[in-house]
């Protein structure tokens, strides 16, 4: 069938619009990452309403001491300050929507891009590592506008989402792109809308969870309240590990069986196409380990014994393996599914 150019540039024009929204958003969430950390600040200066109390109770107590009239002072600092910290968090609060606004505009036009693009060439766009990479970081961004419209102190995981994703999008649109066209006749099949899609869902939730796991890491080691050097200054802004932890987990939980189920249809697909339902291929053997480090982080994060930090390693190590399987298996190394490479 003819490829509709109309549709194809009119996708690769979305593509672009997706990238300079989604760019405008990264540097907005960096502004809203910065004041949330100067509210924080702000917060522990001022924020001590024991301390302020128990100055006070001591001066209706008849003493008149130094450290008494000190702690008097700064506890009438404190609510000098109350007024300008409560317009900081209004102003971060305003920024914090207008952020996920514009992260929500990008995802629109994301979409947009994966549909004109599948609407151009009349099949589903999964048929050259560009597509997949267009595929798989829609995913992810829209399932992680869902989790993190939930709460406004998760908006400030954005910075960190937005900046992996951008990266996918500029070497996807740059290195990897492929004119729109038929697929190789190895693709022609049933299975290959329903494993692809499969394995895009698994894989972009896997992606979230590595990195909930990732900036856990980063929060055990910067505790909040006792940051410290630069990176305490970064990891400030982050909410607390143990909120951290329970994203990275529940996503896990369905990255599993969406990610083996999408390995099962491809072995029922290779049973059909190849005669064989398993034959250690480069990417089948990759995508397998990645699967068992999920099952591994599940079980062992179930385990009562098992710290959560060495538990959230395994994560990040199926996050590493999944990224390897994404580029290096595709672009480097030769085997049955080499026609998902550069065209």
């Amino acid at each position: 069938m003819p490829v509709n150019q109309s549709l194809s540039t009119a996708s690769d024009f979305s593509f672009v619009s997706t990238f300079v929204v989604y760019l405008v958003a990264l540097i907005i969430s960096l502004f809203y990452y910065g004041r949330i950390r100067g509210i924080i600040d702000a917060r522990r200066e001022n924020g001590q309403p024991q301390q302020v109390r128990e100055a006070l109770l001591v001066t209706a107590g008849g003493s008149g001491s130094d450290t008494t009239s000190s702690r008097i002072d700064e506890a009438k600092e404190s609510f000098h300050d109350a007024p300008d910290l409560a317009a900081q968090e209004a102003r971060a609060e305003k920024l914090g929507g207008a952020l996920q606004n514009l992260v929500w505009l990008g995802i629109i036009l994301h979409i947009v891009a994966v549909v004109l693009r599948g609407l151009s060439v009349s099949r589903f766009p999964f048929g050259n590592l560009y597509e997949y990479v267009l595929v798989i970081t829609a995913f992810a961004m829209l399932g992680a506008a869902a989790i993190l419209v939930q709460r406004q102190e998760w908006r400030v995981i954005w910075s960190w989402l937005l900046t992996p994703i951008l990266g996918l999008l500029f070497f996807g649109g740059t290195k990897l792109y492929a004119d729109a066209g038929p697929v190789v006749p190895a693709l022609k099949s049933f299975w290959y809308p329903i494993h692809v899609s499969t394995v895009s869902i698994g894989a972009s939730i896997g992606i979230f969870s590595g990195l909930a796991s990732l900036l856990y890491l980063l929060r055990i080691w910067q505790p909040y309240g006792k940051e410290h050097g630069f990176m305490g200054g970064i990891a400030k802004p982050l909410p607390s590990a143990k909120t951290l932890d329970f994203l990275a987990y529940r996503t896990a939980i369905f990255a599993l069986p969406l990610f083996g189920l999408g390995i099962i249809l491809g072995a029922i697909w290779a049973e059909q196409a190849w005669g064989r339902y398993w034959g250690w291929d480069p990417k089948e053997t990759v995508a397998l380990i990645t699967w068992i480090l999920y099952a591994a982080y599940l079980h062992a994060r179930a385990l009562v014994g098992w710290r959560k930090y060495w538990v959230a390693w395994i994560n990040v190590l199926a996050l590493g393996f999944m990224i390897f399987n994404l580029f290096f298996i595709n672009m480097v190394v030769s085997g049955l599914h080499s026609y998902a490479g550069l065209n």
